[in-house]
């Protein structure tokens, strides 16, 4: 027999080893796996069939359902892709508990076993007749079988009733009623503590309430809150062992939190919420070494804490082993002599630093606080505290003993205590109204007072808790109070000294600001993690947007920004992004600040020391030549500098301007400059073949820059054509999100030219040349395919509102091929099928027509209202809302450029197209209130453009008068807002101004005179008041107002809405009440200078009286103000003719007298007597 020679082995070998080929994976083990799936699956329907085909006569039924129950509990059924369905097991289980007997307590178990086993590794959610059927057998399990077995049974119900509470309703008062099972097993008193937790893991997944289920009702969850509070509040049995108290602890607690996700807090809000607070506050610290105070029972709402007093004589456990050392070499410490004198900031700052210092030595030294995490290299720390070694060892599993294993799992099961107390605070805060919640403010958040020793709060879990969940516990509670305290924490202020003999509230509560940045800044030092550095980043980004600091003592925020900026460097996207966050919260609430002002305009990096500063205004970032920089990491004096060091000399004021921020090229740098670790995971794009930053880096920083440019336009707009150059060149790239706020970025440039343009003296505007060049290059680059790719609605949306933000100075400048393209893309995506890309579009439309280089353009004009016309009939709402607006913009631009005296251009208009106008507007009348605000600024319009050819012809008549008949019936309705109301009085009077119109034999005119007089006495608003007597000042001739009657009807209103304007009533808009009597008084002298004899008898009753005394004050008071008074409290400009200077009003009310001396009255002359001597008594004041 010949030898073979054995096969090859390298024949068997992949033909490549490279790097780049694939991993090895056994092709064996998903086959396994697979055959394991399969096998429990028949398993399973083997003994389901069997156990359905067994009835309660069969023989040896005991010992069958031993073996089935047994060969089912030994199978896994929590694999991926395993295919049994609910129905199975939902009849396995109502059949099988059919075939167990109550006094065959063992099967019983087995049975409860079995339950929870499929129901917890399948996740199965039983309907509710399987859910009826187990919880009635159970409750007869619970009330025949042995106190033995009640563990299981109570297990299997727990297991039943999860997220089922809502179909347990008949269940109920067996759990909960005087003698309830549940109640009697969950009370405090109840010995075996096994038993007392089943029975709170069955409340608790009672209360459990899963997606798309109703919630229990109110009074159920009451009586469930009451045991899960009593259990908390009861103390510890002496005898108890800790970990099963822990664990009793823990499940009341989240019962206690799941009775708090209904939605409201409806447990009461006096003691009830205050014992809750205690118990929460208590447990927070539950297991903390060296807390051994009396808690108090109840926390009541009050400025200053409560304070925990010592429980007993023992001395607690050292807390610090590191920190007497610390300060025993500062007591030595002594400052060297003859190295220069410093001045008193300086030391101040050098004092601050070495005791943040000493503080995170102390937090580093404390036995097992901190663990040093794998990303400690790249954290930027001091310099002083790197240095200190970490008590913490990590030791090997052979290490630990058998005693050592037991305490650290006590201290990890008091760890998850108040763990679980956080999270149940944390859902307190989230249902407890806000304002009854800042009661208890100083109860988990203290102030900073030196007077006294600090009292257990939150704080001091996020400073000192040894475990990283706690703190991040701690930390979510705080941002939750944080979150939306603005308005709460606004009357925080210690700018000045308090008072010697007391405290006020708003020193304490700045203290307590003061507090959080202190505490939070150490916490950020002394942090190892990445997970805690970015929720302690958070936290700082929270605190910045909703602290004071314009009544805060300056320097907070500044020292605050130079702790975090290093963390810039930091190698974790997640702790860059929460960085760049807070950059965001400082620049977007408190931009206008001077300290935010001056700490934008200098470096923020700064030498330590008496040395020379090496930062630059651009900290250093990266280099501009495209190459990254490398990896720096700040000195650590020069992280926690106090204060900006402010410019004196002109050299450094003109180069902090010329730098202008710190923030803008360091955002811009993030966009595109390469990004400094180069070996990590692919960033989001590549610039020459080098990774830029990673895709939430990049996206926060062009929010930023967003954000700058709203907020300090000033700072931003000598980069105006380099962030033009960089929406240009992020537009071409290929993310989404960078695209987009790429755009945004754009419209934001644009707005907040026109914002300037409007606002600021021409000497700071940008040139309008240089503006012209901005747009002429964003237009003709990227943005116009932006604008045609109708796969991305969200682009076309921004690009609309980017061509509306174009300034009309420089739209007229752009090049006639730039403007109709500007006007054609407007025009064609008001017919696009996306709703949000239409609003935008018509918004545009809206805008451009009050262009004045449109504005006389007949053609844009009609092309615009045709396609407003055909956007106003688009279904939805806010479509129908803008392209109202647009119209009523339209209109507008049509009456300003009647006025301004172009000639014949109200023929210019066809009369189809105006028609076509007034009907949609009469339309709108029925429409949203946010709609008919805008339909009757139309018809107003529209009323006051209209020739007499047009009011005349047949065409025209019937919609006239019902659009006029439109506007009282708007203001006498209850439903409308008062901006409808207001903008129906003001159509009114635009109306009155056309004397085409021939009020005085209009139909409609009296209704309209009525409504005005309703509107001015009756309706409360003050611009409805203030619009409706301006719309009665309007008519120019006596004969408009008609007879008499109606003539003394609109003086009669007017003089006692002046007389009603004395009851101010609150302060709410109390700067309209002086716009309002000057309306008022200007209107009534108005009437008196077009009165005629017939009206003299009336007059004279009406100015004789108490009122006439009330209108003299006014008129005396409005007759002698000065330019500056005349201005309306709304900023509107009033349409109407008046003398602005007292001495023409005097005149012309001087005029009115002679006149009204000349006037013939009929019959006696008593009337025309006293209404004279009443304007020559209001003369005479008015002199003297």
């Amino acid at each position: 027999m010949e030898y073979e020679s054995p096969p090859d082995a390298s024949a068997s070998l992949p033909a490549s080893l490279s790097p780049g080929a694939p991993l090895f994976t056994p092709q064996g083990l998903d086959r396994w796996r697979l055959g394991f799936q399969l096998d429990a699956e028949r398993q399973f329907a083997r003994c389901a069939a069997k156990i359905r085909s067994l009835n309660a006569g069969s023989g040896q039924l005991r010992e069958e359902l031993n073996l089935l129950f047994d060969q089912l509990l030994s199978e896994k059924y929590n694999t991926p892709n395993i295919s049994i369905g609910t129905e199975d097991v939902c009849a396995l289980l109502k059949h099988a508990c059919s075939l167990v007997p109550l006094k065959q307590e063992h099967l019983v178990i087995k049975f409860c076993q079995l339950a929870n086993h499929l129901l917890n590794q399948l996740t199965v959610v039983i309907d509710e007749q399987t859910s009826d059927v187990l919880v009635k057998y159970t409750v007869k399990a619970l009330r025949r079988c042995d106190t033995w077995t009640h563990s299981d049974i109570l297990l299997a119900l727990s297991t039943v009733v999860f997220g089922n509470g809502s179909q347990c309703l008949q269940h109920l008062g067996e759990f909960l009623g005087e003698d309830g099972l549940l109640l009697t097993y969950s009370s405090t008193s109840q010995p075996n503590m096994d038993l007392q937790l089943c029975a709170l893991k069955c409340l608790t997944n009672i209360c459990v309430r899963l997606p798309g289920q109703l919630p229990l009702d109110d009074e159920h969850r009451s009586v469930f809150f009451q045991v899960f509070l009593k259990t908390l509040q009861s103390p510890k049995p002496p005898q108890a062992d800790e970990l099963v108290y822990c664990l009793i602890t823990k499940r009341a607690l989240k019962g206690l939190q799941c009775c708090l996700s209904g939605g409201k807090w409806i447990f009461g809000e006096g003691e009830e919420l205050g014992s809750v607070l205690a118990v929460l506050k208590r447990l927070m610290f539950h297991g903390a070494p060296g807390v051994n105070v009396d808690w108090a029972l109840v926390l009541y709402p009050a400025p200053l804490p409560q304070f925990e007093a010592p429980a007993a004589l023992k001395p607690p456990e050292p807390p610090i082993e590191a920190a007497a050392p610390c300060k025993a070499s500062r007591k030595k410490k002594k400052k060297p002599r003859g190295r220069g004198r410093k001045t008193g900031t300086e030391e101040s700052s050098e004092e601050e630093e070495e005791d943040e210092m000493e503080e995170v030595s102390a937090l580093l030294h404390r036995g097992g606080r901190r663990a040093a995490g794998k990303d400690a290299e790249s954290r930027p720390k001091p310099s002083a505290a790197s240095l200190l070694p970490s008590l913490r060892t990590v030791s090997s599993d052979s290490e630990i003993s058998d005693m050592e294993g037991n305490a650290q799992s006590g201290l990890s099961s008091h760890y998850s205590v108040s763990q679980r107390a956080l999270l149940c605070l944390l859902a307190v805060v989230k249902v407890v109204e806000r304002r009854t919640l800042y009661g208890y403010w100083s109860s988990f958040i203290p102030d900073s007072s030196m007077e006294r020793l600090p009292p257990l709060s939150l704080l001091t879990i996020v400073l000192k808790a040894p475990s990283p969940r706690v703190r991040a516990g701690a930390l979510q509670v705080l941002m939750a109070l944080l979150y939306g305290s603005c308005g709460f924490l606004a009357v925080a202020e210690d700018t000045a000294s308090p008072p010697t003999s007391y405290t006020p509230f708003s020193y304490t509560l700045a203290t307590s600001v003061r507090e959080m940045h202190r505490v939070l800044s150490l916490a950020l030092l002394a942090e190892t993690s990445i997970q805690m550095v970015t929720q302690v980043i958070k936290c700082l980004g929270l605190l910045v947007a909703n602290s004071p600091y314009r009544r805060l003592k300056p320097g907070l925020l500044s020292g605050l920004i130079r702790k975090v900026h290093p963390y810039m460097h930091h190698r974790d996207v997640t702790v860059r992004v929460s960085v760049l966050s807070l950059f965001s919260a400082m620049v977007t609430t408190h931009a206008s600040l001077p300290e935010v002002q001056l700490l934008l305009q200098q470096p923020v990096s700064s030498s330590s020391g008496g040395g020379s500063g090496s930062g630059s205004s651009q900290d250093n970032w990266r280099q501009r030549d495209g190459v990254s920089s490398p990896c720096h990491t700040p000195s650590a004096h020069g992280s926690y500098a106090n204060s900006p060091r402010v410019a004196h000399t002109p050299v450094e004021e003109a180069a902090a301007a010329a730098h202008a921020t710190w923030l803008l090229p360091m955002s811009v740098a993030l966009v595109t400059q390469p990004r400094e670790d180069q070996s990590g995971s692919e960033g989001s794009g590549t610039c020459g073949g080098v990774a830029l930053e990673q895709l939430p880096v990049r996206v926060q920083a062009l929010q930023i820059l967003c954000q700058l440019v709203r907020c300090c336009f000033p700072l931003a707009q000598s980069h105006l054509c380099e962030l033009g150059q960089l929406s240009a060149d992020c537009l071409r790239e290929t993310e989404a999100p960078i695209r987009l706020y790429a755009a945004k970025l754009l419209y934001e440039l644009g707005n907040s030219i026109v914002q300037q343009y409007r606002c600021a003296p021409e000497s700071k505007r940008v040139p309008l040349s240089q503006v012209v060049r901005f747009w002429s290059d964003a237009l003709s680059g990227p943005l116009n395919t932006v604008m045609q790719n109708e796969q991305q609605p969200n682009m076309q949306m921004t690009a609309c509102n980017i061509l509306a933000s174009i300034l009309p100075q420089a739209f007229a400048e752009l090049p006639e091929k730039t403007q109709l393209m500007c006007v054609t893309v407007l025009l064609g995506l008001n017919y696009s099928e996306n709703t949000m890309v239409k609003m935008a579009a018509v918004r545009g439309l809206g805008l451009y027509i009050m262009f004045p280089c449109l504005t006389e353009d007949v053609m844009f004009m009609a092309d615009t209202a045709n396609t407003v016309l055909s956007t106003l009939k688009d279904s939805s709402p806010n479509v129908r809302i803008k392209a109202c607006w647009a119209l009523a913009n339209l209109t507008d631009a049509l009456v300003v450029t009647m006025e301004s005296g172009a000639v014949d251009f109200q023929e210019e208009p066809s009369d189809t197209l105006l028609l076509k106008m007034l009907q949609a507007a009469i339309k709108g009348l029925t429409d949203k209130n946010m709609v008919k605000f805008n339909a009757v600024r139309v018809i107003g319009n529209l009323l006051r453009f209209l020739r007499r050819s047009q009011l005349t012809h047949a065409t025209f008549q019937g919609p006239v008068e019902e659009a006029a008949r439109g506007l009282p019936k708007t203001i006498q309705t209850e439903s409308c807002s008062m901006k409808v109301l207001w903008n129906a009085c003001y159509a009114l009077g635009k109306a009155f101004r056309n004397p085409d119109l021939q009020l005085d034999s209009a139909l409609w005119a009296a209704d309209a005179f009525s409504a005005l007089c309703y509107a001015v006495t009756s309706i409360k608003n003050l611009k409805v008041q203030i619009k409706s007597a301006a719309a009665l000042n309007v008519p120019a001739q006596r004969r408009y107002y008609g007879d008499t009657e109606r003539f003394m009807s609109v003086w009669n209103s007017l003089a006692l809405a002046l007389e009603n304007s004395e009851d101010t009533g609150s302060f709410v808009g109390y700067n309209y009440y002086f716009s309002l009597r000057r309306t008022l008084a200007e209107a009534l002298l108005h009437l008196l200078s077009l009165s005629q004899a017939q009206d003299m008898d009336a007059l004279g009753t009406s100015v004789a009286g108490e009122r006439g005394r009330t209108i003299r004050g006014y008129v005396i008071k409005y007759l002698r103000e000065e330019e500056e008074g005349a201005e309306e409290a709304d900023g509107e400009k009033d349409e109407r003719k008046k003398c602005v200077d007292p001495q023409q009003r005097m005149e012309a009310l001087q005029q009115n007298v002679n006149r009204l001396k000349s006037l013939e009255a009929e019959g006696e002359q008593s009337g025309k007597k006293t209404v004279v001597d009443f304007l020559e008594d209001v003369l005479r004041s008015c002199e003297e």
